[in-house]
């Protein structure tokens, strides 16, 4: 039986679902899901309204077994194809024997250099002549999000951006979750809130920030592997 949702997450959804219409009025975009709770939400989102809105991920080769389950869990229970980009193994190879399977450990510029190999290439092919792209950001996940857009210009790339959860906060995430039954990681239950490869997320702390978790050895405000950076920061948001 579905849950009903509360007055202010109905409003937060027809918001969502509108940004994910106007999407999808481009032609030719892309969910670019890490599965994370919030882009499993959007991939059932977007499975309900029957969007012309293709799904990717990207699987860097060092992912949980339970992220990754999540792709065919997709297709079951939502019935949506995801498909899967993988890093291009020459370059991880190299890495790995330049630097060692664990070198994102030792220095920022190292890490940044694995998540570009893993993460940022396999989206620039990824998003090879796409008109947009759609991701799970939000406001509260982290300091260098604070100002996230809900549409904005990807200068880097030339596209446009949405970013339709980006006023949800992770109450919101989970309780629609819940009231679809769209499957999620169970690391979340975990505490894993923010998860992304294995070696470099660990569970939080009661109180902690949603992302410490991620890169746990780093400063805050380094917390980025590059997909969302782009040259021109200038961001401009959508008529509401």
């Amino acid at each position: 039986m579905v849950v009903p949702l509360t007055p202010a997450l109905a409003d937060k959804v027809a918001r969502t679902e509108a940004l994910l219409a106007e999407a999808a009025a481009l032609g030719d975009v892309a969910l670019a899901s890490s599965l994370s709770a919030e882009d499993m939400v959007l991939t059932a989102l977007i499975a309900k309204a029957a969007l012309p809105i293709s799904v990717f991920a990207i699987d860097t080769g060092r992912l949980h077994e339970e992220t990754v389950a999540l792709i065919p869990a997709a297709r079951e229970k939502l019935g949506v194809e995801i498909e899967v980009f993988h890093p291009i193994a020459r370059d991880v190879a190299t890495y790995v024997r330049e630097n060692g399977a664990n070198a994102f450990y030792e220095s920022l510029e190292l890490r940044k250099a694995c998540c570009h190999i893993r993460k940022v290439e396999p989206l620039e092919r990824a998003l090879k002549g796409k008109r947009g792209w759609i991701t799970g950001q939000r406001r509260d996940q982290a300091v260098t999000r604070t100002e996230l857009a809900e549409r904005e210009h990807d200068a880097a790339r030339g596209i446009e951006k949405f970013n339709p959860l980006a006023d949800w906060s992770w109450e919101d995430v989970l309780a629609y979750a819940a009231a679809f039954d769209v499957p999620i990681n169970p690391l979340h239950a975990r505490g894993y809130i923010s998860i992304g490869c294995d070696p470099c997320t660990r569970a939080i702390l009661p109180g902690e920030d949603p992302r410490a978790g991620r890169w746990w050895w780093e400063n805050s405000d380094s917390k980025e592997c590059g997909l969302h950076l782009s040259p021109l920061p200038t961001r401009s948001r959508a008529p509401a």
